[in-house]
C-alpha cells in the first residue's frame, strides 16, 4: 500500500466516520491518540493501552532526541521495538516545543536552536533534521517542523511564522526518502481567519498526505478555537485525515468531531489522572476531595475498567493521598478507557446518523456538575 490511505465510510453533517490505513494497520476514525512522549504512555504497558482500544499512539521527536537519542533508538530496532508497541505511531516534529519551551529556543530561517531542558546542551532542529529523526524512529505518521505562536501573538508575527512554515514544509517534503512514512502539513495562523486561509493555501500547493491544525488550545478562549475550526476545516484539501493537535478535553472532542476533525491527541487524560482527576459521563471527579474519603462507590457505576471493577473511590483517594504508584496506574487506566470509549461511541453514532443526538445527550449529562467549571 502507499504511505497513507484514508476513506470516509459515513458522514453525519460535518462529522465523519473514516478509516485510516497505515503500513502498520488501520485506525478507525474519529480517533484519540494517547500520548507516549518519551516512548511510554505513563504508568501503562503497551498491551494495556491497546486493550483499552487505542490503535495509534503519539511520540515526541524533541524529547526522544534529547533522551535517549534517536540514533540509540534506531540501533535498537526503532521506536516500535524499543517500546514494545505494535500499532502505528505518529511522531510530533518538535514544533510544539517551540511554543512550550519558547524561553529556551531561538527560531531562524534555518530552523530552531534549543537549549536542552535537561542539561542546557544545544540541539539544532531543522525541517530536514526533524524528518530524518522521525524516519530513524520508524514513525508511521510524521509531522513537519512548524512554529506554533502563542495565543494573542501580533498579526505580523503570526504571518511571518506561517510564511516561514511554508518554506520549511517544502524542505521537509524534499528531505523525506522514498521509503519514508506519511508526512502531514500543519496549518497555523493564530486566530486570524485570513492567515489561516493563507496557510491552507500555501500548504495545499505541496504534496502532503494529510493536514493538521496547530496553534489551538494554547491559551485562546474556547469560542475562538471553535470559530477557527468552523472556518478552517472546510478549506482543507479533501482526501486526507484532519488532525487537531493537542486537544483532548471530552467536551472538545465531541464538539470538534462535529466540525469534521478525525484525529486528536492530548496529555490531558493521563496528566489529569496522575493529579487525581477522573473523567466520567457527568464530568470531572476530583478524588482528592475529602467528600470521597469514605465513599464505597466505584468511580463510575457502569464502567468496566480495572479501577471501577475492583476498587472504591475511598480506596483510590487513599492511594492518591498516600502517593502510592498504584493510584496513577488505576486512574490512567480509567481515564483512557473513558476517552477511548467516548471515541468509540462517537464512531457508532456517526455510522447510525445519530451524532447530534449523541452530542445532545453527552452535554445534557454534564450539566450541574460543579467540577466541570
Amino acid at each position: 500500500m502507499g504511505r497513507l490511505r484514508f476513506s470516509v465510510l459515513a458522514t453525519d453533517g460535518r462529522a465523519r466516520l473514516g478509516r485510516l490505513g497505515t503500513r502498520r494497520g488501520s485506525v478507525d476514525t474519529p480517533a484519540f491518540m494517547p500520548v507516549g512522549t518519551q516512548g511510554t504512555v505513563k504508568s501503562l504497558l503497551p498491551g494495556e493501552v491497546a486493550g483499552l482500544g487505542a490503535r495509534v499512539i503519539l511520540g515526541n521527536t524533541y524529547h526522544l532526541m534529547i533522551r535517549p537519542g534517536v540514533e540509540t533508538v534506531a540501533r535498537l530496532g526503532g521506536l516500535h521495538r524499543f517500546m514494545g508497541w505494535q500499532g502505528p505511531i505518529l511522531t510530533d516534529s518538535g514544533g510544539f516545543q517551540v511554543f512550550s519551551l519558547a524561553a529556551r529556543c531561538e527560531v531562524s530561517e534555518e530552523g530552531v536552536s534549543f537549549r536542552s531542558h535537561l542539561d542546557g546542551a544545544r540541539l539544532s532542529l531543522t525541517p530536514e533534521r526533524a524528518v530524518e529523526a522521525q524516519q530513524m524512529l520508524g514513525s508511521d505518521l510524521m509531522m513537519m517542523l512548524d512554529h506554533c505562536p502563542p495565543a494573542g501573538a501580533p498579526r505580523d508575527f503570526v504571518e511571518q511564522a506561517l510564511l516561514r512554515d511554508a518554506r520549511w514544509a517544502a524542505r521537509a517534503l524534499a528531505a523525506r526518502d522514498r521509503r519514508g512514512a506519511a508526512l502531514l502539513g500543519i496549518v497555523q495562523g493564530g486566530a486570524y481567519p485570513e492567515l489561516r486561509a493563507r496557510s491552507v493555501e500555501l500548504l495545499a500547493e505541496l504534496d502532503f498526505d494529510g493536514y493538521a491544525i496547530g496553534g489551538l488550545s494554547v491559551g485562546e478562549p474556547k469560542e475562538t478555537m471553535m470559530a477557527v475550526l468552523q472556518d478552517t476545516v472546510p478549506q482543507l484539501p479533501p482526501g486526507g485525515p484532519v488532525y487537531l493537535m493537542g486537544v483532548g478535553a471530552p467536551e472538545d472532542l465531541v464538539a470538534c468531531v462535529g466540525l469534521g476533525v478525525d484525529l486528536f491527541d492530548c496529555v490531558m487524560p493521563t496528566r489529569m489522572a496522575r493529579n487525581g482527576t477522573l473523567l466520567t459521563k457527568r464530568g470531572r471527579l476530583n478524588l482528592r476531595n475529602a467528600r470521597f474519603k469514605q465513599d464505597p462507590q466505584p468511580i463510575e457505576e457502569d464502567c468496566d475498567c480495572p479501577a471501577c471493577l475492583s476498587y472504591s473511590r475511598a480506596y483510590l483517594r487513599h492511594l492518591f493521598m498516600a502517593r502510592e504508584l498504584l493510584a496513577y496506574r488505576l486512574a490512567t487506566l480509567h481515564n483512557l478507557h473513558y476517552i477511548l470509549g467516548l471515541m468509540s461511541g462517537l464512531r457508532r453514532a456517526i455510522g447510525q446518523g445519530q451524532y447530534q443526538a449523541f452530542a445532545r445527550d453527552f452535554f445534557a449529562a454534564r450539566q450541574g456538575n460543579p467540577d466541570n467549571e
